[in-house]
């Protein structure tokens, strides 16, 4: 039934034809498992920076404390013409440098949009009062932000009248938005020098 094969020469040939296929699956199996763990590598540091981006765009923005407005005479009636808000970092939030972040107003007299570093001067932390530096580290600082409305370098808005409404948002370096909404009172007297809004 077997054969046996006397001739050295055949045994070794059909040996070494196979440990070379051997060979080149082995070679082929270690390559193919490379290209997958590199694959797998990219993509888990890609999934890693998203999931990164998508925390800040969700976490990284601003809380308005307060707002106020400073009343003024507009065109022989009461009105607003600077506001200030008092904002603080939201919960979970990392540093937030307030010279990144931009404002935009819409309202009655249109929709503005600037950088918070274009005011300038306007921007303080209340725990930096030299205003050397604009950036929310702690979760106890403030920053007050004044924005003149009638500012035709920057904000160019226009005054608001009693009554009138107007929303702001504010956009952190992350993406991430808080919005306001600011109503003037329908009543403001000349003995007024400031409003709640």
């Amino acid at each position: 039934m077997f054969e046996a094969i006397t001739d050295e020469e055949q045994r070794g040939q059909v040996g070494i034809g196979t440990l070379i296929v051997f060979i080149a699956m082995v070679l082929v199996a270690a390559i193919a498992a490379g290209v997958l763990i590199n694959t797998a590598g990219f993509l888990q540091t890609q999934a890693e920076a998203t999931g990164e981006e998508s925390t800040s765009q969700v976490s990284d923005r601003l809380q308005v404390v307060s707002q106020s407005g400073n009343v003024t005479d507009v065109n022989g009636s009461q009105g607003v013409d600077e506001i200030d808000f008092v904002v603080a970092k939201a919960p979970g939030a990392g540093a937030i440098d307030l010279n990144q972040v931009s404002l935009e107003m819409i309202g009655a007299n249109g929709q503005v949009a600037f950088q918070l570093d274009e005011l300038s001067s306007s921007v303080d932390i209340f725990t930096d009062p030299e205003n050397t530096d604009v950036v929310l580290t702690d979760s106890s600082d403030r920053a007050e932000i004044n924005v003149d409305l009638d500012n035709s370098t920057v904000v160019d808005y226009g005054n608001m009248g009693s009554g009138e409404q107007l929303s702001v948002t504010f956009t952190t370096a992350s993406g991430a938005t808080t919005t306001t909404e600011i109503r003037v009172p329908t009543t403001l007297t000349k003995d007024q020098t400031s409003v709640r809004l």
